[in-house]
């Protein structure tokens, strides 16, 4: 592999180099997962003949991210990012071809194994926003993590765009019905595979490694350690994600009571369609839009700062869904608010990770972190469903206050750590 010159210009192209693969990589691996999402729980109805086992496909898709999240971490500290986000493509290959064999063959368990293997992909693409600070600069970490963060805007929404394309391509080529996007997905994944495998050079992990190895023997200092901002860290991400994901998943459900207990003509399904895809289109713009901005916020203002900015939003968010939950405004501005929340504190969260990390232990966090946030959005979205049946969505907002105030609280963990000891404990 060819070394490194150990200047801060060459180390600067080559990240600007490795922020435009990784972007580029997000907006292709996202049309798969944007697929998935928008067609999975559609096939599953239709292969179970149940709709009560429809969020299965969402259940498998979140299982399998939190799956590969740690092999795929470990991988990448021994072999380095373009082979762990290469092997992440190749299962979503996989996974992609076993959805279109299942639809093929109306197999539903079969079905569930291709969407967890798309979801096993996914976690490459949750991996990509750390490989975009393995060689930024400290005072450019949050910046370039959140451009990489941003790029996933862009495949996420191409996803569902191509379901009326893909079905017409679809149809053309023999594919079953529900599936043709996923043709589209296919060649997606294929490109960004051969993007990493040709353009992701030098690896940055493993350049990043050599560096901080060069660094070490030359002055003869070992990196500062802080486990405990790390746990802060990975807690702060995990729980801001609850938080989005259990009041998001159960918004459609309460638009649509909302609407069938209005007064006056019952709404048709088109309207509530229409309802639910204006709130959600407005909520992802508010998760992925500022990305950018929270990133730069970040590097500025300091990682901690962003990361309480983040519960300030998701604070308003979750008033609003408590004290205006019987109105579509009110309702909308909880989800854009939710959406903005969460950047702000997953993408400060991240770069706060990241920089509280060691390098040798960097990497195993990091995949902690993903198995974690995926692990517990899937169990509170479970939740959120009991808790909105028994307490209706005011309850909900209110059970997620305590998430986002057990944040606040816990803060000062997050401070810099003055001692500058050095602790190998994860």
């Amino acid at each position: 592999m060819t070394e490194l010159p150990l200047t801060s210009a060459h180390r600067a192209a080559v990240q600007r180099r490795t922020v435009l693969v990784l972007s580029l990589g997000q907006v292709l691996g996202g049309i798969a997962f944007g697929a998935t999402v928008s067609l999975g729980a559609l096939l599953a109805a239709d292969l179970s003949g149940s709709d009560a086992l429809s969020g299965l496909a969402t259940a498998s898709v979140t299982l399998g991210a939190a799956l590969c999240a740690i092999p795929l971490a470990r991988l990448a500290a021994k072999l380095g990012r373009r082979r762990a986000l290469t092997l992440g493509n190749t299962f979503a290959l996989v996974g992609i071809s076993i959805v279109i064999l299942a639809a093929s063959v109306r197999l539903f368990p079969l079905l569930l194994v291709g969407i967890l293997l798309i979801g096993a992909g996914n976690a490459g693409n949750l991996q990509s926003r750390f490989a975009a600070t393995d060689l930024a600069a400290a005072e450019h970490r949050g910046r370039d993590l959140s451009i990489v963060v941003w790029a996933t805007t862009l495949g996420g929404v191409a996803g569902p765009l191509l379901l009326g394309p893909g079905e017409v391509v679809g149809a053309a080529i023999g594919m079953p019905p529900q599936t043709g996007s996923y043709a589209f997905s296919f060649v997606a994944q294929c490109a960004a595979l051969i993007l990493y495998l040709i353009a992701l050079r030098p690896d940055p992990l493993l350049t990043a490694q050599r560096l901080a190895s060069s660094a070490a023997a030359a002055t003869g200092a070992s990196a500062v350690d802080r486990p405990r901002v790390a746990r802060y860290a990975i807690f702060a991400i995990a729980g801001s994600h609850v938080v989005m994901a259990s009041v998001m998943a159960m918004t459609p459900v309460h638009l649509a009571q909302m609407a069938h207990g209005a007064d006056g003509m019952a709404p048709t399904p088109a309207d509530v369609s229409a309802l639910v895809g204006i709130t959600i289109a407005l909520h992802v713009g508010g998760m992925y839009a500022l990305s950018p901005l929270f990133g730069i916020l970040a590097d500025r203002w300091g990682r901690l700062r962003v990361v309480l900015l983040g519960q300030a939003l998701l604070g308003g968010a979750l008033a609003f869904a408590v004290f205006e939950n019987d109105s579509e405004w009110g309702v909308i501005v909880a989800l854009i608010l939710l959406g903005l929340g969460w950047s702000a504190a997953t993408v400060a969260g991240a770069a706060l990770l990241t920089e509280s990390s060691a390098p040798e232990l960097r990497t195993r966090r990091q995949g902690r972190s993903d198995s974690l946030m995926s692990l517990s959005a899937a169990a509170g979205a479970v939740l959120a469903g009991v808790v909105l049946s028994t307490f209706q969505y005011a309850g909900l907002g209110v059970a997620a206050s305590v998430i986002v105030l057990v944040i606040v609280v816990l803060s000062p963990l997050a401070m810099r750590d003055r001692s500058g000891t050095r602790t190998l404990a994860p």
